[in-house]
């Protein structure tokens, strides 16, 4: 399953300093007020997040989301007119329709050009980047239209919660929470034996390892895995770094013969990505009694930060899970 934790995007600026015109024509003020086209003063509520208790529009019709909050916005079915840079090896895993919403918005990039945003006349804005670079832009945001912020800290299911909050789109949140919550219940029951009496371990390796390198993984997907579903997966000690962030040499595979199944990344069709194929392709994978068994599964990730992708892995891993039993 493909660690994916969430993206550290920034926001630098293209447009350090909006010009007086451009200020005086945002859609929004530094006190969060603003009309509607009829002239009459729109409905507001207001939102609690990492920059305040923020007053932003009861039905807002013209979104902007910058950094981590464009997916799980979209997922929620959002359709902001204005999004910031989003990998091509993300866009990939999104839904033929959530991909087509994401490239009908105007792409601001991975930098955030102010002027560009003001010109969407935005009626609210979503924010989740790091909290120096939203520091920078805070005052400019806000001046352009009710600014909702979070910062990279936020657990995923709290940020849904809240983007679903601001951007009114908590009957579609509210229907996936509860197909979320079925299915681990369903889970828990279903693989009982296996959560009690089976040793897992989850691999990756990244884009960007060394060569001859992999690592055990306790950070992206598998979390849900092992927090939600309860199944026995290693993880770093309290206040240790994860182990996601230690590479091991492949000589070191062997040392996973103590484990019963092991789970590593593959694509939507069950083939081990581009990234982790490397692992597979080596004497030593191929020795292992538990890739000889059939015990080493391949599991899709298309992402941990929304309650849509994490449906899809649980797919995934549902389907890898169920093949276990008879061999156990």
């Amino acid at each position: 399953m493909t660690t994916t934790p969430q993206r550290r995007r920034g926001a630098a600026l293209t447009a350090a300093i909006l010009s007086a015109a451009l200020v005086l024509t945002a859609c929004g003020s530094d006190d969060d007020s603003g009309d509607n086209a009829g002239g009459k003063t729109a409905e507001t509520r207001t939102v609690k997040a990492g920059n305040g208790a923020i007053k932003v529009p009861a039905a807002p019709k013209r979104v902007v989301t910058i950094g981590n909050t464009d997916l799980p916005y979209i997922d929620m079915g959002g359709k902001p007119v204005g999004v910031t840079g989003v990998a091509e090896s993300e866009l990939s895993l999104l839904p033929e329709e959530q991909r087509a919403t994401f490239e009908k918005a105007t792409n601001l990039g991975d930098e955030v050009d102010l002027e560009k945003v003001a010109s969407l006349k935005p009626d609210l804005i979503l924010v989740q980047i790091p909290d120096a670079e939203f520091k920078k832009i805070e005052k400019q945001l806000k001046a352009i239209a009710p600014t909702v912020f979070w910062g990279l800290d936020t657990e995923w299911k709290t940020l849904a919660d809240a983007i679903a909050e601001a951007g009114n789109v908590k009957e579609a949140l509210a229907q996936q929470k509860a197909d979320y919550e079925a299915r681990v219940t369903k889970m828990k029951q279903t693989y009982a034996d296996l959560i009690k009496s089976t040793k897992f371990v989850n691999l990756d390796r990244y884009s960007n390892s060394d060569p001859g390198t992999f690592v055990i993984a306790d950070i992206g997907c598998v979390e849900i895995a092992q927090d939600d579903i309860g199944l026995n997966f290693p993880k770093a000690a309290a206040g240790a770094d994860p182990l996601a962030y230690t590479s091991l040499p492949f000589e070191q595979l062997t040392k996973l013969s103590k484990y019963n199944v092991i789970t590593y990344p593959a694509d939507a069709e069950g083939q081990p990505t581009e990234a982790f194929a490397p692992v597979v392709e080596t004497n030593t994978w191929k020795a292992l009694s538990t890739v000889k068994s059939g015990d080493a599964l391949g599991v899709f990730c298309p992402g941990n930060n929304s309650y849509g992708a994490v449906l899809r892995y649980l797919d995934s891993l549902n389907t890898a899970l169920a093949t276990l039993p008879a061999k156990k």
